[in-house]
């Protein structure tokens, strides 16, 4: 028989859950078949990491962390409390790879007693985490639950729910977050790394401007499009969502977000950098080359300028969330999560 837990849960999922359709079915197909193979969904450009270390990691070192799994590894040993064993739920976990880094960083800072759940609709992946914890060390750590995250219902309070690159493919965000809300109640944490840009990854005007201003400085080779396979004279704001779940609502998340957590921390970034280093076209830069270094300083350069006057919103952030007590407010370089909401009212 379900638990009063699982009772309430069940009836905030079907308070919000939409009547199924064939498109749902047709992308959630489109979804299975995309990941079915992918063994490395984090394959990014070498100009990437280039970025990434120069810029984004001094940032996070404010903030106590340095790559994303030490994120994640930190905000969930903060959570632990008292004897007995650590819970913990990541959502969408897909291969497992980050919640195995993850668990093995939690051994090595001393947490011996913890479970950490991996939840994912595609199979073949948690097969993939399945055997990749194993022959790392921590297979007693994880356990993997074969679930659609747009109707997860947990089954019992976690210390900790993270999210990793996962919620930009949810459909259901208010569905999943009042889950995740009730999932933590009591003094647990929602520790989550996205995206929260315009919807399928498109740019808002105002950024969308910016990027083909500097699109016209690129050489004819950099403007060809490795994932679509097409030259792009000029950029082209290509919906990524159309037919699949990728970005398909990502510009809802961060204000559901703020209208229902609380926010320890909020680490938000980027914006008109991200498709000179991203899949499509960070692989026509050389991370080895000055002048393909020196304009990627200068967009990174103008990208923070315009978020921090608040012209652009950042469309990545980092956060580390609660629920029944006012949150700690650490904010990186000041900025608040209600006014890095981009207005979709602003045309």
């Amino acid at each position: 028989m379900p638990s009063v837990f699982e009772r309430a849960a069940s009836r905030i999922r079907s308070a919000f859950a939409p009547k199924p359709s064939d498109d749902y079915a047709a992308r959630l197909d489109s979804e299975l078949a995309t990941y079915r193979d992918c063994i490395d969904v984090n394959d990014l450009p070498a100009i990437f990491h280039y970025w990434s270390n120069k810029y984004l990691a001094p940032r996070f070192a404010r903030l106590g962390f340095g790559h994303p799994d030490e994120f994640f590894a930190k905000h969930l040993q903060e959570t632990v409390t008292g004897t007995g064993e650590a819970a913990f739920v990541s959502i969408g976990a897909g291969n497992c790879d980050t919640e195995v880094r993850v668990a093995k960083l939690l051994k090595e800072r001393g947490l011996r007693e913890f479970t950490l759940e991996c939840v994912d609709i595609n199979r073949d992946m948690l097969e993939r985490g399945r055997a990749m914890a194993a022959s790392e060390g921590v297979g007693g750590h994880l356990a993997f639950t074969e679930s659609d995250f747009n109707k997860w219902i947990p089954r019992r309070r976690y210390a900790a729910v993270m999210a990793n690159q996962s919620l930009h493919h949810v459909v259901e965000l208010e569905a999943l977050f009042e889950s995740v809300r009730g999932a933590i109640e009591g003094g647990g944490r929602f520790v989550t790394s996205d995206i929260i840009g315009r919807n399928g990854h498109m740019r808002w005007p105002e950024a969308l401007a910016i990027v083909r201003e500097f699109w016209q400085e690129l050489p004819a080779a950099y403007r060809y499009n490795r994932q679509l396979k097409r030259q792009e004279e000029e950029f082209m704001d290509w919906d990524c969502s159309t037919g699949t779940f990728e970005g398909i609502r990502a510009q809802d998340i961060l204000p559901l977000l703020v209208d229902r957590f609380e926010f320890d921390l909020f680490a938000p970034f980027a914006n008109v950098i991200d498709p000179f280093i991203d899949r499509g076209f960070g692989h026509n830069f050389d991370a080895g080359a000055d002048w393909d270094r020196q304009f990627i300083d200068r967009v990174e350069a103008r990208d923070t300028t315009e978020i921090l006057a608040g012209r652009i919103k950042p469309t990545h952030l980092m956060a580390v969330m609660c629920t029944g007590r006012a949150g700690r407010g650490e904010f990186l370089d000041g900025l608040q999560p209600r006014n890095c909401i981009r207005q979709p009212t602003r045309g």
